[in-house]
């Protein structure tokens, strides 16, 4: 049996029309800042922070139910792509089982 999940969803977001970091982070960072407040993850600017017209978002969440792990990354991977003034060009998921509980003997 398992002792639980880690689930991790990366989500690539696009938008060439942006013409400076700055003005990409006023539309990355409050959808990252919101993601946090609203569920139970860890989230991360993870790649293009350098680059204006794209970014990589990274999602991180914890649990022993299999379900509620997957369930709360296709929440959090909705909200991204319905919060955030840019398009979402691709996302990933991936849940990883924790080790196998032990036997114990008394």
């Amino acid at each position: 049996m398992a002792l639980g999940y880690v689930g991790v969803l990366t989500v690539r977001v696009e938008m060439p029309w942006v013409g400076n970091l700055k003005e990409k982070r006023a539309l990355v960072r409050p959808v990252v800042e919101r993601l946090k407040a609203r569920y139970p993850l860890t989230v991360a600017r993870l790649d293009g922070l350098d680059a204006h017209d794209w970014e990589v978002i990274g999602v991180a969440t914890l649990s022993n139910d299999y379900g509620w792990v997957e369930e709360t990354l296709r929440m959090a991977a909705d909200f991204i792509a319905r919060e955030g003034q840019y398009r979402v060009v691709s996302e990933s998921t991936e849940i990883t089982v924790l080790g196998a509980e032990e036997e114990f003997e008394d």
